[in-house]
């Protein structure tokens, strides 16, 4: 399905990614985790052509991205902070996205999930944080695409949006889609997550299931786990 070929990425003197192969061949939720600085939202916009890799070849569907652009309406992105004109309504904004993508939407139900119905008259950017995040969400899951991704989903909502939220990705997850997910709450990777891709100074350094990263690092306890494999990532460079 996705496939990720050598890819090397650098801004300036800062190598971000170093060489990464990956493959994801079935649909599922991979989460794409690591601290800030380790790449991974660099690897996820070389996916979706926001950001041009120095080297290396991206594939979707066996198809080479280089020079390809209608693969992007298979796929619904989250970026991690909305960014959106402050003074148009939220209704208009949807109408917006709408006009632009020419799919089918499912507004209407996610405007339920979200308890937004009271929203849409109001400016974006007069909305509270949480709101904004909803509003996001709600343009991330309003066309059915096969590959959903989502740039820490979770900033700025109250419990029960969250649970909205797991609710909804897990139905997307059943219903046969690839979800990638980069988020710092554990509990949520611990919830979904099905697949683990952890990235550290632009490599990856596991590449497994939850439980295989609990047993790889004799630890029973997530963030515990992860602080392990940093050590030891830290430890092995500085003997190189």
């Amino acid at each position: 399905m996705i496939k990720f070929c050598n890819i090397e990425k650098s801004f300036n003197k800062l190598k971000v990614l170093k060489n990464i192969s990956l493959s994801i061949d079935e649909p599922g939720i991979v989460s794409v985790l690591g601290p800030n600085g380790s790449g991974k939202t660099t690897l996820i916009k070389s996916f979706l052509g926001m950001v041009i890799p120095d080297g290396g070849k991206i594939y979707y569907h066996n198809t080479e991205l280089s020079r390809e652009w209608n693969y992007r309406k298979s796929i619904s992105y989250l970026p991690q902070i909305a960014q959106f004109p402050e003074n148009i309504r939220v209704k208009e904004l949807f109408e917006l996205v709408k006009d632009i993508r020419k799919q089918d939407s499912r507004e209407e139900m996610l405007i339920d999930i979200f308890n937004l119905d009271k929203e849409l008259n109001k400016k974006f950017g007069y909305l509270s944080g949480g709101t904004k995040q909803k509003v996001n969400l709600t343009l991330a899951f309003m066309f059915d695409t096969p590959v959903i991704i989502l740039d820490e989903p979770s900033n700025g909502l109250d419990p029960m949006a969250l649970v909205s939220l797991k609710e909804l990705i897990e139905c997307e997850r059943d219903r046969g889609k690839l979800i990638l997910l980069t988020t710092h709450i554990m509990n949520m990777v611990e919830d979904l997550s099905e697949r683990i891709v952890y990235m550290l100074e632009g490599n990856i350094i596991f590449d497994g299931t939850l439980e295989e990263l609990k047993t790889s690092q004799n630890e029973s306890i997530i963030e515990k786990a992860f602080a392990n494999l940093t050590r030891q990532h830290n430890v092995e460079n500085i003997k190189v």
